[in-house]
């Protein structure tokens, strides 16, 4: 038996030692093997924000106008109004101009996020317009009332969207995470939402905001794990940079917020304080998961080993 083989046979007797390392993917001259993202972060992430706030803020109102909290609800309806306003100003102006949102209609695409997000946000801002109106002026109850339940059924679908929308992307931070990130934004919205009434409703009427609150940061904490244990290694990218600082403070306001809401919510300064953390909480999520998009496409690293990853897992199962 020559030298060789012994060597050999050894090295597989400790554990399969490879001999050659393996190999750094890279790509030609260190360049991104996919665009980044030419979105303007504070236009895209705080669109991700005020439109989930403005989607879970109707569900929140409708559930106030039915049990009769009246003030929380007309608070909740006009935050609503006021956040989709700002939202599709923010989707406009990263767009250049609002033309190029008009002609996003001219298609209903049902497979395209992008298509249905368009029709959606015309939908939606139409109803909360409308039950805001209704709200404050006291004018046509009844068209309020239907107004309001139009504006809280199409609110999950405004609050979660926008994650498929990104999901939808070669993106590998966005994409990898397709299945989590809806419920993601989605619980990040609902916390937004429960810390917007804990902020301008009474205290005697935040009790379902209060525990809104704590089930959506649970839902929050829960959806995130999720997502970077699906990711792998392009979780990193939630980890690090600014994306791991923004992430953090994410989780680290929620949870305040949320504890705050349900232990001492009862009490106007500590709610208001609650739910200030809450709305922050859930606006460095939006802004965290974006800066960790732009951050996976840029690095060469992320599209390319994942890629080998997947591929030798299909092989082994």
């Amino acid at each position: 038996m020559s030298v060789t083989d012994r060597a050999g046979r050894k090295r597989r007797g400790r554990g399969e030692q490879a001999v050659v390392p393996r190999a750094e993917f890279q790509s030609y001259y260190g360049r991104p093997v996919i665009k980044p993202p030419s979105w303007a972060a504070p236009d895209i992430a705080g669109y991700f924000f005020l439109g989930g706030l403005a989607g879970a803020g109707s569900v929140l109102a409708a559930g106030a106008h039915l049990t009769g909290r009246t003030t929380s609800a007309t608070a909740l309806k006009v935050s609503s109004l006021a956040a989709v306003s700002l939202s599709a100003a923010a989707l406009v102006h990263d767009l250049g101009k609002p033309s190029r949102f008009a002609n996003m209609l001219r298609v209903f695409k049902p497979t395209s996020p992008m298509s249905m997000g368009s029709w959606l946000l015309s939908a939606y801002g139409p109803a909360a317009g409308a039950a805001a109106a209704s709200a404050v002026t006291g004018r046509l109850p009844r068209l309020g009332g239907a107004a309001t339940g139009a504006a809280a059924l199409l609110g999950p679908a405004v609050a979660t969207y926008t994650g498929v929308l990104a999901a939808d992307t070669a993106v590998p931070a966005w994409h990898g995470a397709h299945r989590e990130l809806p419920y993601l934004f989605g619980a990040s919205a609902s916390a937004a939402a429960a810390g917007m009434a804990l902020v301008t409703g009474p205290t005697h009427e935040n009790v379902p905001a209060r525990c809104a609150a704590g089930l959506a940061a649970l839902a929050d904490a829960a959806a995130e794990r999720a997502a970077e244990r699906r990711l792998g290694m392009v979780a990193e990218t939630w980890r690090e940079g600014r994306a791991g600082t923004l992430l953090r403070a994410a989780r680290y306001l929620t949870a305040a917020g949320a504890l705050g809401a349900v232990a001492l919510g009862g009490r106007r300064a500590p709610a208001v304080a609650s739910g200030l953390a809450l709305l922050a909480g859930s606006a460095c999520t939006r802004f965290g998961v974006f800066a960790a998009g732009v951050a996976s496409a840029e690095d060469p690293k992320y599209t390319v080993v994942p890629q080998r990853e997947r591929i030798e897992n299909e092989k082994s199962e």
